[in-house]
């Protein structure tokens, strides 16, 4: 399976922050709610003692004894104000789970929006009906659920109130229909699929609503213009719900067989394992797992690094993304959209990153012998354990590897917590790193303003590294969707920090950032909103000078109610480069950049449409210098939604650069097809290249999935490579897996 990291994109910058550090906090915006967020809606779940067949006609007599949820209004593109459309959502439960349905009137049902008919999928591009569930009632954390016209499941994981894991997978059930001037869906949520205490019969619970070519989005509950779990109404009576005995076993089954063109050797293993859960207390949580096979985990999206810093790819394996909130640390990785500041960098320090589980360095997969988890919620207090036995790899023996993390909830919507790592999954040494944080939330703020703060220290402890071996860091934002937001933050990485189950992307730093910027929303206009701003990034080397600086203009970006979106943008960088790097490697050649001082700016025009036509994409042209060159960038996307049953897209990135001591051109393509020849039945296949390996990946999956719990796979891996770079490409790796998995619960 092709997942080595290619390099990529842009990750420095900075300026002074001293007109950023002026945060909004109470500052209105127009249109800005003034509804009381402790006036706190609620609904009654009616307990039935039969269920209602999930079938997407809403015929049951069930539904008659539920009242009606209809108060619901927009948040875009008015706020508070009445939705074009009415929508009715009815609640009701029994001893096995919840079921939700929903009517949502249409007065043109032809133009409802569903290009997504895979599971699993985002459905930004999709009319779709959202559920959120925080059965804790914490405001911290909680379940998101969506489905549109096609019934395709999409459900996500929050990690904060404001990000979520979309990896993240559970069972439950939905079906729609067209029902004259409206389309229906019904919902059937197992309570074997989350965790919950069954004292608390009042859970945190808000609905959305999307219809995409109005650009108009709806809550049930909202404020300043969002919805999620720290902003929802409550469902209560609750009670007599049954976890069953709380055990899931999974098994699987999967034969493979790889080829090595190369070395010219093959290889063929036939691979049983096993994921058990169990529910030790109705919301603490054990799993086993033996023999973890991840044959199936999607490739990764290949990247261009023009720059000399580690690049971040995301989590995609089931068994590390279940209960992933439950290990997240002092909000490493969040932020709400700093664009002077790349996604590794934000992503830097954090103490447990769980791809260094089960991949080598190279991407590779290793063997993972067993592991369990321990994890949930008792009380006020929430628990993340994982212990994991991974096999010997190359030169790196057999590895005994521990993650602990406690966290308690305090205040109204605030934690603190410490979290203990143990074990080098990729070198023969001893490491250990404990780190302890607090965050700090307040959604409540008067003039429809939230508030949130972090604080974290972390130390290593690795042999042969001594002192300089902690990382602190400090955050303030108030990240509002509308009116005035903006941020600072303050991170430092000593040069011994080493967390060996954790990120890095640099070290020996103290790092600075800040943004500012108003969000205007339009009355009246086929514009929806206006956008400006101004992010900062600072990087120094301890003692040591600058590294890195950016400061990125957001002069103007545009959305249409129609959601297409104009941007512009000027950048100003600035890289002190102590020791030289390639920027560019060939057979024949390497561009390096030298150690010097310097200074660079480039202007960005990009252009994005709308994802529900049958034709979208994105383009965006960015010109200017580059260290002591010069850099002219196209990205660009187009994609064809023929229909639900066929998509097709194209990606294409291109940089020519001019420098005085060479010149070179990158290229990054991709080609991706989705076939589906049913709602269960998909084959789905992506091709990528770049021409700094010369290499070109094929990856080719049929996806079966009869039910949720169920899967099955045949998955074709096929890498061609041109080392010389003659425009002759051959053969250099392939890789063809069967699995089949099944999940039983009791």
């Amino acid at each position: 399976m092709t997942r080595r990291p290619l390099r990529t994109g842009p990750a420095g910058f900075s300026v002074s922050l001293a007109a950023a550090i002026a945060l909004a906090g109470s500052a209105s915006a127009q249109e800005v709610s003034t509804t009381p967020v402790l006036a706190q809606k609620q609904v009654r779940a009616v307990r039935v003692d039969t269920p209602p067949v999930i079938d997407g006609r809403m015929d049951d007599a069930v539904w008659q004894q539920a009242e009606p949820i209809t108060d619901f209004h927009q948040i875009r593109p008015g706020n508070q104000t009445e939705p074009s459309e009415r929508t009715e959502v009815y609640v009701v439960y029994d001893d096995d789970a919840m079921y939700i349905a929903a009517r949502m009137y249409d007065s043109e049902p032809h133009l409802i929006a569903a290009p997504v008919i895979r599971h699993g999928q985002g459905m930004g591009s999709d009319d779709r009906l959202v559920v959120i569930l925080d059965p804790f009632n914490t405001k911290r954390t909680g379940y998101r659920f969506e489905t549109n016209l096609n019934a395709a499941r999409h459900e996500a994981l929050y990690t904060s109130v404001n990000s979520f894991q979309i990896e993240w997978n559970t069972i439950w059930d939905t079906a729609t229909s067209v029902d004259g001037n409206s389309w229906i869906a019904e919902l059937e949520i197992p309570f074997k699929s989350l965790p919950f205490d069954p004292s608390i019969d009042t859970w945190g619970f808000n609905f959305g609503r999307g219809i995409r070519r109005r650009g108009e989005e709806m809550a049930w509950v909202s404020y300043n213009r969002t919805y999620n779990p720290s902003i929802s109404g409550l469902v209560t009576g609750l009670q007599g719900m049954d976890q069953g005995v709380g055990l899931d076993l999974v098994p699987s089954f999967s034969t493979s067989r790889s080829k090595n063109f190369t070395l010219n050797t093959h290889d063929s293993q036939t691979d049983p394992s096993l994921d058990a859960f169990y529910r030790l207390t109705p919301s603490l949580n054990a799993a086993l797992t033996i023999n973890t096979d991840f044959s199936a985990t999607e490739v990764d999206n290949r990247q261009v690094n023009l720059t000399r810093f580690n690049l971040f790819f995301p989590e995609k394996r089931d068994f590390f993304l279940n209960d992933s909130d439950l290990f997240q640390f002092g909000s490493i990785g969040g932020g709400f959209g700093n664009s002077a500041e790349s996604r590794a960098a934000r992503e830097n320090a954090r103490p447990y990153f769980s791809r260094k589980l089960g991949l080598s360095q190279t991407g590779a997969p290793v063997d993972i012998e067993y592991g369990g988890r321990i994890s949930g919620r008792v009380g006020r207090w929430n628990i993340g354990t994982l212990a994991i036995k991974q096999d010997e790899f190359g030169a790196v023996d057999a590895s005994n590897l521990f993650i602990g993390r406690l966290s308690a909830n305090v205040l109204a919507e605030s934690s603190v917590g410490m979290i203990f790592t143990d074990g080098d999954p990729t070198s023969n040494r001893d490491n250990s790193v404990y780190g302890l944080d607090f965050r700090y939330q307040n959604t409540r703020l008067a003039g429809g303003q939230t508030l949130e703060a972090d604080a974290w220290f972390q130390r290593s402890d690795t042999p042969g590294l001594s002192g300089d071996d902690g990382a602190w860091g400090l955050a303030l934002r108030s990240p509002n969707n509308s009116g005035l937001r903006g941020g600072v933050g303050f991170k430092e990485v000593q040069a011994n920090f080493n967390p060996a189950m954790g990120y890095i992307n640099r070290a020996n730093i103290q790092d600075y950032t800040a943004d500012v910027g108003y969000t205007h929303f339009f009355r009246d206009s086929f514009l929806q909103t206006a956008y400006s701003g101004i992010d900062a990034q600072k990087v120094n080397v301890i003692g040591g000078g600058l590294q890195s600086q950016v400061l990125a203009f957001r002069l103007l970006e545009l959305d249409t109610n129609t959601r297409d979106r104009l941007s512009v943008g000027y950048q100003t960088n600035k890289e002190v480069v102590r020791n030289a790097f390639a920027v560019y490697n060939a057979p024949d050649r390497r561009v390096l950049i030298q150690p010097g001082s310097y200074s660079f700016n480039e202007s960005t025009v990009a252009f994005n449409t709308a994802g529900q036509r049958e034709f979208s994409g994105r383009l965006s042209m960015t010109q200017g210098d580059f260290y002591n060159g010069k850099r002219k960038n196209l990205n660009g996307s187009l994609s064809w939604t023929q229909s639900r049953y066929f998509v097709m897209s194209m990606s294409y990135d291109w940089n020519d650069i001019a420098l005085p001591q060479g010149d070179f051109i990158t290229r990054l393509t991709s080609l991706s097809t989705q076939v589906a020849f049913s709602s269960t039945l998909y084959w789905v296949s992506l091709v990528q290249y770049d021409n700094l390996s010369e290499e070109v990946g094929v990856n080719t999956r049929l996806q079966w999935i009869p039910r949720a719990g169920q899967e099955g796979f045949i998955v074709l891996n096929y890498n061609l490579q041109d080392k010389d770079k003659d425009n002759s490409f051959h053969s250099a790796s392939s890789d063809l897996s069967v699995k089949f998995k099944y999940t039983f619960r009791f």
